[in-house]
């Protein structure tokens, strides 16, 4: 027990000294993970150096709404620009009122897409898209292309396909140096038979330009799955490595894999 003197009064508060309880340390903690500061300044820091703290947490916070702004603003302004002359001026409402309407192009170009994935869900839509198909397979050039083009935003943007949806690590470029890749599909074709192993392709991007990167034919066995979504990894990769992925309770109670087991995500939670 200890007393203090409290406001100069006549009167002892006595206070004991027992430690705080764990709830209200856990209560506390979690109230200070809530609010996380960026940059706190130390104590008895100048001002200068206050300032230029609080400078810093202002631009980490601004700049990435900022840049979303600016980047949404001139992809809507690229569209508008491209789709808003193809209108006809008796249907186009900035004709009649004395501003414009960003976005316009933009939604016109989403009722368009949505009319023609209309079109082509019925018999007449998919019997004229045949129709113009076999005109231009019929083209030496253009049916190359267009064949190319149609492969890859089927494998990418069909629901059903696993493009991009797992997350592996791979070491990579040489043995004992671990980067993180995505699967992309299973070897298949003349490749697939030629080689003796399970193979997989996948792609390693590189940092901080995602859309770069190399494609790769590893072994599956060589390959560890992860649980980690492809955002999160691709949060990894942009930042440099500075945004680490959010590891799982789960995964800590894991042991480590060792290098050449292939292990899947139904595998882990298997454990």
């Amino acid at each position: 027990m200890r007393a203090a003197i409290v406001n100069d009064q006549d009167f002892i508060s006595y206070m004991p000294d027992t430690p705080p309880n764990s709830e209200q340390t856990a209560a506390s903690e979690k109230t200070a993970d809530e609010a996380p500061i960026l940059i706190a300044p130390r104590q008895g820091s100048s001002i200068l150096t206050r300032l230029r703290l609080y400078f810093l947490t202002g631009v980490i916070v601004t700049a990435p709404i900022a840049l979303t702004i600016y980047v949404t603003w001139q992809f809507i302004h690229w569209v508008d620009s491209k789709a808003i002359p193809l209108l006809p001026i008796k249907y186009n409402p900035e004709h009649y009122l004395p501003f414009s309407l960003p976005g316009l192009g933009l939604l016109m170009m989403v009722v368009v897409l949505t009319f023609v994935g209309f079109l082509t869900a019925n018999i007449f839509g998919r019997t004229l898209l045949k129709m113009g198909e076999g005109l231009v397979n019929r083209m030496p050039v253009v049916r190359s292309i267009y064949g190319a083009l149609k492969q890859v935003l089927e494998t990418v943007l069909n629901q059903s396909s696993n493009s991009f949806r797992q997350t592996v690590l791979v070491e990579y470029p040489r043995r004992g140096i671990w980067t993180v890749a995505f699967v992309t599909s299973d070897t298949a074709g003349e490749i697939a038979q030629r080689l003796e192993d399970d193979m997989v392709n996948i792609y390693v991007p590189t940092t901080p330009n995602p859309t770069s990167g190399f494609l790769l034919m590893v072994p599956r066995r060589d390959l560890i799955f992860l649980d980690l979504p492809v955002e999160d990894a691709a949060k990894f990769i942009i930042s440099v490595g500075v945004i680490p992925p959010e590891a799982e309770a789960k995964i800590a109670e894991l042991p480590r894999i060792k290098r050449g087991e292939a292990v899947t995500p139904n595998q882990l939670s298997a454990e």
